[in-house]
């Protein structure tokens, strides 16, 4: 069988190849000619699989290795008995990485601050769920929830007060609370001075336009946009007003998108009733040289923000996007197909739990603790 897949999808050969044929293609530019003949199509959040794509295959499995699904249309699949799967959770905790990242970069210590979560599914779930163990007072605006699922479930407007606010829902456009454009300038508005608004959901929950008319009557709000409307054609001049900016990475690590690879492996061989003989713990090698040690002499926050600066240096990410578009606008490069090929050829990024910090007896149990909840190994 042929198994065509998007190129970006790690150890992709390495997984299926035992399965069937595995052809690779840009996640952007795979077309119906591509899947004609394939029995399997494997893809990230950038491909949409539709009838113009699959009408007149022979595929019968369609596989996302991402946690989103608006990029599929699930209606057209099921009608045409085409089974899909995705990977929930896959990158939940790079995502809640990202943002512990972003906020150390923006020197705002969330352990005093009410913190909002917009969104509390798997990723916004797990953000949650990491707060309330590090005794962050939580706010949560999840309309698909109930209070026996969520304490801390309150109404949108009380989420939009507090200092941090933190997006992780996906798009949706029908049903009983879409979320397309949840955030517009009316909800902007309410953002009080000195707030922090993070998005590492979907682009189109907040209304870039709107959000950009915001930014240039206020200059004391941090925003932190991982997504964007539309991608990759965002507005360069929203770049220019955001506090830290990203090219739709922060689910990015190197052990969340193989954690896909894994999860959409298991869901082919289940459709093809065949057993799942390979796991990560086969391909992937245990990282070396992962002992990190506490700066001396530095407060708790000092020593965590150089803590996680050390595994993840978020600025980069922010001054290569950055770089593009004035690549971009001095017209030396094609900003889309820049956007595309920092996704593409993103560094790898480790999580947290693979690093081991060191802690001697003259360090606070406190400090220990803390980075335990963050993911980190503690010796």
């Amino acid at each position: 069988m042929k198994i065509l897949a998007d190129e970006n999808i790690p150890l992709v050969t390495e997984f299926f190849q035992a399965i069937g044929s595995v052809v690779t293609r840009p996640g952007r530019m795979m077309v119906a000619d591509d899947v004609r003949d394939a029995s399997a199509v494997l893809v990230r959040s950038i491909t949409n699989v539709n009838e113009q794509l699959l009408g007149g295959s022979d595929v019968s499995f369609v596989g996302t290795c991402t946690i989103g699904v608006d990029h599929l249309d699930q209606a057209w699949l099921q009608n045409n008995q085409i089974e899909f799967a995705s990977a929930p959770g896959c990158n939940a905790n790079s995502v809640v990485e990202y943002v512990y990242a972003a906020l150390c970069h923006l020197d705002v210590n969330w352990r005093d601050k009410k913190f909002g979560i917009i969104g509390c599914g798997n990723v916004g779930g797990l953000l949650h769920k990491r707060l309330k163990l590090q005794g962050v007072d939580c706010y949560c605006y999840d309309p698909l929830q109930s209070e026996n699922q969520n304490e801390d479930l309150t109404s949108l407007e009380n989420v939009l007060a507090c200092d941090i606010i933190s997006m992780h829902t996906p798009l949706t456009k029908s049903g009983k609370y879409p979320s397309f454009h949840l955030i517009n300038l009316h909800e902007l508005e309410q953002l009080k001075k000195g707030a922090v608004l993070l998005n590492c959901g979907r682009g189109s929950v907040i209304n870039n336009a709107d959000l950009l008319t915001f930014l240039q009557q206020r200059n004391d709000v941090h925003v932190v946009l991982d997504v964007w409307e539309p991608e990759p054609n965002i507005s360069l001049d929203l770049l220019d007003k955001v506090s830290l900016g990203s090219p739709h990475i922060a689910g990015y690590s190197y052990d969340g998108k193989l954690k896909g690879t894994e999860m959409i492996y298991q869901a082919l061989c289940k459709h093809l009733q065949r057993d799942a003989t390979l796991s990560l713990s086969q391909l992937v090698p245990t990282l070396t040289n992962n002992k990190l040690f506490l700066a001396e002499g530095k407060s708790q926050w000092e020593q965590i923000k150089q803590l996680i600066v050390q595994v993840y240096p978020i600025a980069d990410d922010d001054k290569r996007l950055r770089d593009l578009a004035y690549k971009a606008r001095a017209g030396k490069e094609n900003f889309a197909e820049g956007f595309d090929s920092l996704r593409k050829y993103y560094p790898m990024r480790r999580e947290f739990h693979n690093y081991r910090v060191v802690i001697d007896s003259t360090q606070h149990q406190v400090a220990s603790e803390w980075l335990r909840v963050l993911g980190f190994n503690i010796l």
